[in-house]
């Protein structure tokens, strides 16, 4: 089932304890960093500490795959000296933790658009890909450049192309269709979707995906985040009763 097709019927509180797609926005970094007295890369250091936590967190926990909001679209707005720090911490930890990831059977993939951190970032990160292509314990799925506004759009371009070139007719776009098109379309359906720093908004971040994904936020800034408020959003998962548009 892609993730654009959520599951139709009616989950039991408990019934599903384990969510096969977790998707975080991962905020909170900066206000971290200023609390303390720190720049903001900082806090950014401490947030990629954060995010080693929780992939261990969901392989211990049995999840299929986690999608990290990592860089939006919009993020671009901030300071060339944070953007400069963001892309240089990227390739720190690639090169740091992509072992680790081998040998922990998972495969890392990426949404958006990011080749717009340039060739060299680009390469490496295609190479990161390629070279956990074949694992199967966990998908670490990450937003780079990513914004669900233009996934749609692109989306809707592309269903438009399909109808333009006489593949499919107008009357061929549904939800499935739809779902096909976008970049998600190999995970599973999201189950559920964390945000840190006590915002409740989706930022532009999987939009279509969240449809009928439960929803929870949190306080906790991104570098506090760990085993424990990751298994405690588990169980609050665990704890709902889902109806996808049911009674």
């Amino acid at each position: 089932m892609s993730a654009g097709a959520p599951g139709t019927g009616e989950t039991v509180a408990g019934e599903a304890a384990v969510p096969r797609h977790v998707a975080i926005i991962m905020d909170g970094n900066g206000r971290w960093a200023k609390r303390k007295g720190l720049p903001r890369v900082a806090g950014h250091r401490e947030g990629a500490e954060a995010v080693r936590r929780t992939l261990k967190a969901a392989v211990e926990a049995g999840v299929e795959c986690l999608t990290l909001y990592a860089f939006s679209s919009e993020n671009w707005r901030r300071s060339e000296e944070e953007v400069t720090d963001l892309k240089g911490l990227m390739r720190f930890y690639l090169e740091r933790e992509l072992e680790e990831l081998a040998r922990e059977g998972v495969k890392l993939r990426f949404i958006g658009e990011p080749s717009a951190f340039g060739p060299d970032l680009w390469e490496r990160l295609q190479l990161a890909a390629a070279k956990t292509a074949d694992n199967d314990k966990l998908i670490l799925n990450v937003a780079l450049n990513y914004g669900s506004q233009q996934e749609l759009a692109r989306a809707a371009q592309i269903l438009a192309q399909e109808v333009a070139d006489g593949v499919i007719t107008p009357e061929d776009i549904s939800v499935e269709k739809m779902g096909e098109v976008l970049q998600t379309a190999e995970l599973p359906p999201l189950d559920l979707l964390i945000r840190t720093s006590g915002e409740v908004r989706l930022s532009n971040f999987l939009l279509w995906q969240s449809a009928y994904a439960e929803l929870i936020f949190l306080d906790l800034l991104w570098p506090d985040f760990d085993k424990e408020a990751f298994n405690e959003a588990l169980s609050q998962f665990a704890g709902r009763q889902r109806r996808f548009g049911g009674r």
